[in-house]
């Protein structure tokens, strides 16, 4: 991060697990899309972070979906300004039955009773490209991960 006086070697950085528990306990995440006329819109979610991955549901005719129908890359925060990951990704929708299960266990386990439903409207999966976590108390332990680009 040029300019903002951080250290230059890797001590003090945030680790990962500390960012996955933020993403996992999150109860709202804003989901940043690409309007087709290049204008941003920005919207909460609910979502469960699974296995490295972001899954959400929106209706099928949301600005979100219809967004992400045309362009894919997006970007999602958790909910605390003070302890923030921000992830930079790319949505598919899942049609996948396993995976669809899996996310809709942890889904249904942090919303109760609402359900992560296929029926009800596309369900999403963000797939990190690059992410930061900001943590205010420390802010010179600001921190970027980079990821490759196929799901392990």
């Amino acid at each position: 991060m040029p300019g903002y006086g951080l250290p230059r070697s890797t001590k003090g950085l945030l680790a990962w697990t500390w960012a996955e528990r933020r993403l996992t306990q999150s109860h709202n995440y804003w989901l940043t899309t690409t309007r087709p006329d290049g204008r941003p819109h920005t919207m909460i979610v609910w979502g469960a972070w699974v296995d490295g991955c972001l899954y959400f549901s929106t209706g099928a005719q949301s600005r979100k979906a219809r967004n992400l129908a045309v362009n894919p890359h997006c970007v999602v925060a958790t909910e605390k300004a003070h302890e923030a990951v921000i992830v930079e990704g790319e949505a598919a929708p899942v049609t996948d039955g396993e995976v669809i299960r899996s996310a809709a266990l942890h889904y249904a386990r942090k919303y109760k009773p609402w359900k992560l439903d296929p029926n009800m409207g596309p369900i999403f999966e963000v797939r990190p490209r690059v992410a930061f976590g900001l943590r205010e108390k420390t802010f010179k332990s600001a921190t970027r991960w980079i990821f490759d680009a196929v799901k392990n």
